[in-house]
């Protein structure tokens, strides 16, 4: 009973469970909206290069505005800046709505071009949100309840991703467009109605009176000169760039497992359901104890599942092999946040955590773009299962080349 009672330590906080939450319905609209987004552009296109141009118009202005968003997090009240964050993907949602509906006819003829610019606006709001709902945690939640926070949060983050998907899928096959970007529309609102719940936090001190260039900087030095944290980010990001078979996944639904816009839901929920699953249970028990070996393992058994979903022709295998790749992936996320939140200074985490997006969240859509590119390239079969085998390849280069990385423990 008493190690039940540990794993809901972090819970007990208010503002954290307000956080949790808003993140929760952030996640869920914004999963929502990818699903949507996506099939509607497959619909309309028919060309798998064009998801991968999804990406790359929303990982751009994300990159673009990484370090100063850093740095402004850094300087700035987090909590408000997280909060325009997600009403600037709200206005992007409430766009995405109004540009879908029958009434605007004439926009037929541009309504990609429309979408990848809302898309676009809704990175520069990607771009802001990550450092400063990462710096605010830190602010949050006290440092002995890291590893129990980072797993609630990616366990909500995931059940987000999970149900997202679905209840995308769904709506769109059974009801329409319009009522799918409604409901994205009303998740982004109660999500912007938890963070403004949350107390102003103090600003952390400049300890450094340094000029603004090299302030804009600092994080992405602070990073290469720290052989873990540079080790971790580097690892995921390849493992990301260039295993991320979910762009692909309108293609396999449509094409190769023949289950339409809902088997597209299951199959986007699938690598969420298995990282739900393996974040509960590391709330119990964290992967804190050989972290480093723990990492390696997990970001290779993910480069194999890869493969395996790429040769697979049945949709329930298909369902079972991304549900694994998302608890390997679960593992590594919770100690990548958790090496990061541990090792990095207060006074630094907006920039810091800047450039996790920049090595991370934003090669998503870069390898959805790479993604995009090599099945147009070799087809789609065989750009999924290259992307696993360079995954595989990625884990083999860091393993060997970073002792620090395989001896680590947290």
């Amino acid at each position: 009973m008493a190690v039940k009672t540990e794993a809901f330590k972090a819970l007990r906080i208010p503002e954290f469970r307000n956080y949790t939450f808003a993140r929760l319905f952030i996640t869920l609209g914004m999963q929502m909206q990818a699903v949507i987004v996506g099939w509607q552009v497959y619909q309309l296109t028919k060309d798998p290069f064009s998801l991968g141009l999804i990406g790359l118009a929303e990982a751009i202005p994300s990159i673009l505005t990484a370090l100063i968003s850093g740095h402004i997090v850094d300087i700035s009240d987090r909590k408000k800046i997280l909060f325009f964050s997600f009403l600037l993907m709200f206005f992007c949602s409430s766009s995405l709505l109004f540009i879908s509906t029958d009434t605007l006819t004439y926009l037929t003829d541009y309504k990609v071009i429309a979408i990848y610019s809302i898309i676009f606006i809704s990175g520069i709001a990607r771009g802001f949100s990550m450092p400063s709902a990462f710096a605010l945690l830190g602010q949050i939640i006290p440092k002995e309840l890291y590893p129990n926070a980072i797993s609630w949060n990616t366990s909500t983050w995931q059940i987000g991703a999970v149900a997202g998907p679905a209840i995308g899928g769904m709506i769109y096959g059974y009801i329409g467009v319009t009522a799918s970007y409604t409901s994205v529309v009303v998740m982004a609102l109660i999500a912007i109605i938890l963070i403004s719940l949350i107390s102003k936090k103090p600003v952390p001190e400049i300890s450094d009176n340094i000029p603004l260039r090299d302030r804009l900087s600092a994080g992405m030095k602070f990073v290469f000169n720290n052989k873990i944290i540079l080790s971790a980010m580097s690892l995921d990001m390849f493992a990301v760039l260039f295993g991320g078979a979910v762009a692909m996944l309108p293609v396999y639904a449509g094409e190769i497992l023949s289950v339409g816009a809902k088997g597209l839901g299951m199959l986007r929920a699938a690598p969420s359901i298995g990282a739900v699953i393996m974040a509960l249970f590391l709330a119990h028990k964290p992967p804190t104890e050989n972290a480093g070996r723990n990492l390696l393992f997990c970001v290779a058994g993910f480069g194999v599942c890869i493969i395996i979903f790429g040769l697979s022709q049945s949709f329930i295998l298909s369902l079972i092999i991304l549900a694994l790749s998302g608890m390997f992936d679960s593992v590594s996320v919770v100690i990548r946040q958790t090496i990061i939140q541990l090792k990095t200074p207060e006074n630094m985490k907006g920039r810091v955590s800047a450039v996790n997006s920049i090595f991370i969240g934003s090669s998503n859509e870069i390898g959805a773009f790479e993604s995009g590119l090599a099945a147009k390239l070799m087809g789609v079969v065989p750009s999924v299962i290259f992307g696993g085998v360079m995954t595989l390849i990625t884990v083999i280069i860091v393993a060997f080349s970073s002792r620090t990385l395989r001896k680590l423990k947290l």
